[in-house]
């Protein structure tokens, strides 16, 4: 759909990393987000009104085809993200945008992944709002290049984490004086040698390498991913929590994310452990993990959803009143609990 809409010079923005996998039914499902939610907004951005089959058999639409509704309770956002727990979605009408013509992409290198994380607020500070700010430690990178047998760029000793920063708009000299801003906000935090990628089949192998550290992760232990969301402010503060909370418990974690929005992909790798810590101990630190990021001001998912892993920590961001308000919602839309029995609530 991106490509179709693309060659009429019009650009639907939410692009998660399963892209060419993924279909909008499940993207409007998980709210689905992806690197330039950032700067454009994620999937919920983007549904204008659904057709929905409710589970009495029922069709109806949710809103209407207009940029502004403000009749009645916003039904579409609801749908929006409630993982196929009220009604099947059979339509989706999309807003569109302009297409950026041009875009800029820079991988800057860091001493520190803390280091790294502070540089994310320090560019917003600045007044520059890049289409993506994606953020890997150094793990992430090796793994994914190990796994894909493919290395667009050579890491040093010295490197803990890179930022994968790109701006995009229609006017190449503003995009070159915010790549001036960008780096000398990088440079005060005493960032290696910036990467800029001078080509489209360069941007390509970035991105490339952004996109399957996922899917190299996975492929290398058994893991649980997290998907932990705080003000991006907060992020070297999560970060260092994790290691902490790792430490104690005896679990490796490799984080990657769409740093620009705070959202932090936790990958929990078994390695080393045994099946008693896994099982059993590990729960206790993923709940500890999410303490602290609601402490932090954040939730306990940014794009992923509750589904039925996470469902026994929804205690941590709610109150016991929230939550009987969205199983009373629940109830209403499917008194038989027939739809995805069994996600987010028990």
């Amino acid at each position: 759909m991106q490509e179709a809409v693309q060659e009429k010079g019009l650009y639907y923005a939410p692009d998660p990393a399963s892209r060419g996998t993924c279909f909008i039914g499940g993207n409007i499902a998980e709210n689905s987000g992806g690197p330039r939610a950032l700067k454009y907004g994620v999937t919920k951005d983007f549904v204008l009104n659904l057709e929905v089959v409710l589970p009495n058999g029922e069709v109806i639409e949710t809103g209407a085809n207009t940029l502004k509704n403000s009749t009645g309770y916003n039904l579409t956002q609801l749908m929006v993200g409630s993982e196929g727990t009220l009604g099947i979605v059979t339509q989706a009408t999309l807003k569109l945008i302009p297409c950026p013509k041009r875009n800029m992409l820079m991988l800057v290198p860091f001493s520190s992944a803390e280091k790294a994380c502070q540089a994310v607020s320090a560019i917003f500070k600045a007044g520059i709002t890049p289409s993506a700010l994606e953020f890997m430690e150094r793990d992430a990178i090796q793994y994914t290049m190990d796994f894909t047998k493919e290395s667009p760029i050579k890491l040093k000793d010295n490197e803990q984490a890179h930022l994968l920063i790109e701006v995009d708009g229609n006017d190449t000299e503003v995009l070159f004086k915010e790549c001036e801003v960008i780096a000398s906000v990088v440079e005060a935090l005493e960032c290696g040698e910036i990467m800029f990628a001078e080509t489209e089949a360069q941007k390509e192998a970035l991105w490339f390498l952004r996109r399957r550290v996922g899917e190299a992760v996975k492929a290398t232990s058994i893991y649980k991913e997290e998907d932990t969301v705080v003000p991006r402010y907060q992020l070297p503060q999560l970060l260092k929590g994790v290691k902490e909370i790792g430490n104690r418990y005896g679990f490796k974690s490799i984080c990657y994310g769409h740093a620009g929005d705070g959202n932090l992909h936790i990958n929990i790798i078994k390695g080393d452990m045994n099946d008693a810590a896994w099982n059993n101990e590990l729960t206790k630190g993923i709940r500890e993990l999410f303490e602290l990021t609601v402490a932090l001001g954040g939730t306990l998912s940014g794009e992923h959803g509750i589904g039925y892993v996470q469902k026994q920590y929804m205690d941590i961001a709610f109150t016991k009143v929230e939550l009987e308000l969205m199983k009373g919602i629940k109830k209403l839309f499917d008194p038989k609990g027939i739809l995805n029995p069994g996600k987010i609530f028990t």
